[in-house]
């Protein structure tokens, strides 16, 4: 995959987490009923919030039987003496096949790169590249604790967004198909361009099978079309993951995990990564909002439909308005009014529309510019 990485931004760079003081921190859990976000039937929200470098919305509806995508916004003085530089980190998780490696990943991926930021004392793409594969490791290691009781779950993976700020660069890493997009002003100064920042690892695009089949060139069989859709060995879309351990480990690609999910083929090296695709760039004045979301939303609602209509809304509520937008594209899809498909339960919904995350994140230039800006702690948690 394309990269987008050189050693010019280094010199802009400072490190960016250090261990934060948690008793300040504000956080959230979906189900938990905390103040920091609301819970509405299938619903979980934070309408507005403010991060280090301007506001905030996020927004998470539920599809699946069980919740799988998760998220997270972590934002503030990363420094246990309030003293270093300041970052927001956004991070979203999209599991499949059961929810427990999003979760993983929604409590160790920050931590991790907290960690590796402050040994090398500087955010780079070496840190973000290696706290995803410890992410990885830490979640491989806890399926083979739990091979014997819990089969199950080496089937589960999950995609993995991350956006950080800090510093006037922005860092984008993807490993799966979920999204960032970012909205840029144009000249006339009245609209907003659409700018992807992240690559997708899904099988649909020509580029993802194409560098699939070059590094399994033994493997005739390594994507194939089933029911008109692209899948890695006939069983899933992204080719990069965390988790999804049945695809990377022989091990696991055996009994008692169930027959649907072993292939036939003896595993001799990975057939997903989880090494993310990595873009580093610096922060313009005319940037002016990134949207952060799950395929869920991206199925429904292109990336200049989606950055139209942040533009074009009130700040307050605009994450939940995003996914009421892809919700009322999904039912007109399905030739059902949009007041029907709200009255559907989880599970059967599923068959309309996939988990949807999305987070919006306000870049207010003149807060970026204050160095001195003494914003709270935040961390604030959506998911199951």
């Amino acid at each position: 995959m394309r990269q987008m990485v050189s050693n010019s931004w280094r010199k802009y760079v400072s490190p960016c987490w250090r261990p934060s003081v948690e008793s300040r921190a504000e956080n959230c859990s979906n189900r938990g009923g905390n103040p920091s976000g609301r819970v509405d039937g299938l619903w979980w929200y934070k309408d507005i919030a403010q991060h280090i470098n301007g506001e905030f919305s996020m927004a998470v509806i539920q599809a699946n039987k069980v919740l799988e995508d998760q998220c997270q916004v972590e934002s503030g003085p990363m420094s246990s003496l309030e003293a270093g530089p300041r970052g927001t980190f956004v991070g979203i998780y999209d599991g499949h096949a059961g929810p427990e490696a999003s979760q993983f990943i929604n409590n160790h991926l920050f931590k991790n790169i907290k960690r590796y930021t402050l040994e090398s004392q500087e955010m780079s793409t070496d840190v973000i590249k290696s706290a995803y594969l410890a992410t990885e490791d830490q979640f491989l290691s806890m399926v083979k604790k739990q091979w014997e009781i819990k089969p199950h779950i080496a089937s589960v993976g999950s995609c993995c967004l991350v956006g950080i700020v800090c510093n006037g660069m922005i860092y984008t890493a993807n490993a799966g198909d979920s999204r960032v997009v970012l909205a840029r002003l144009e000249k006339s100064g009245k609209e907003v361009k659409a700018v992807q920042l992240s690559d997708e690892h899904n099988a649909s695009f020509e580029s993802v099978r194409e560098e699939l089949r070059s590094l399994h060139p033994e493997d005739p069989k390594i994507v194939v079309l089933k029911h008109k859709v692209w899948r890695v060995k006939g069983l899933i879309q992204v080719s990069r993951s965390i988790g999804d351990a049945y695809l990377k480990k022989a091990e696991f690609n055996k009994p008692p995990l169930l027959a649907k999910f072993r292939i036939p083929d003896p595993i001799e090296k990975p057939i997903l990564l989880a090494e993310p695709s990595i873009h580093v760039q610096k922060l313009q004045h005319e940037d002016q909002f990134l949207i952060y979301a799950s395929d869920g939303l991206w199925e429904h609602l292109s990336n200049q439909e989606a950055v139209d209509i942040v533009h074009h809304s009130p700040r307050n509520g605009v994450a939940k308005r995003l996914v009421k937008a892809a919700l009322q594209e999904a039912a007109k899809k399905r030739e059902v009014r949009y007041s029907d498909l709200e009255r559907i339960d989880r599970e059967v919904r599923r068959h309309f529309h996939d988990d949807i995350t999305v987070i919006v994140l306000f870049l207010d230039s003149h807060l970026i510019s204050r160095s001195s800006f003494q914003g709270p702690i935040l961390s604030i948690k959506g998911g199951g």
